[in-house]
């Protein structure tokens, strides 16, 4: 039997539950999205479900720290969700502005298809929830956009610079778009800091030209 094979199976219960059904096949294809951050152990590069789920989990760790406060539950709902389009968009260089500016006409069409599958309320809910982490105007997407610049940065160090000495990323670079750690978690941001300027000591992060 194959995946369509048991869709069809499924419809005979009724489209409502075909479609979460067909919904949770679909994520399964966010495990094969890699992006440009590597391990924390060098092995191999991180895939988007991976870092959905580790964002989640900073989240949880983190949410005492939050300033403002925030409601933890629906952050990680945020986190859980952030990264679907890339089933579709594929997974950009946060450094790659041009690039960026450019995937998100095709995020928004990935959010319609992939939303689309559930059956609302529930498929227009999580679609409000990429909505807001994109907008990033209430305290619970700022604090989870705040976690999902901390991961990656965490997993740059453990490695002596992965991707940013990979791509020539200069320290004005990365603490210009690492700053906004400081949007929802400002102490840990003076952590992150300090270690990004050790980092560029040790010769792990390119200076500043």
């Amino acid at each position: 039997m194959d995946q369509e094979r048991a869709l069809e199976i499924a419809e005979g219960f009724g489209e409502d539950l075909a479609g979460r059904l067909r919904f949770i096949y679909e994520l399964d294809q966010l495990k094969s999205v890699l992006r440009q951050t590597v391990l924390a152990d060098g092995s191999r590069q991180e895939n988007s479900a991976e870092h959905s789920w580790h964002l989640a989990m900073t989240a949880l760790t983190l949410a005492p720290l939050a300033d403002p406060p925030v409601n933890v539950e629906r952050a990680v709902r945020i986190l859980l969700v952030h990264d679907i389009v890339e089933i579709d968009a594929g997974d950009v260089f946060i450094y790659d502005d041009a690039k960026r500016a450019a995937a998100e006409a095709d995020e928004q069409a990935a959010a319609d298809r992939i939303f689309g599958l559930l059956p609302d309320p529930q498929g227009s809910e999580l679609r409000e929830l990429w909505d807001e982490y994109e907008a990033r105007e209430t305290p619970e997407a700022r604090f989870a956009y705040s976690c999902d610049r901390l991961q990656p940065l965490m997993l740059n160090l453990a490695i002596g610079g992965g991707s940013w000495r990979e791509h020539g990323i200069t320290a004005d670079r990365v603490k210009a778009l690492n700053g906004r750690i400081s949007w929802g978690l400002p102490s840990v941001w003076e952590a992150a800091e300090a270690m990004l300027d050790a980092a560029v000591v040790d010769g792990d992060l390119p200076p500043a030209p």
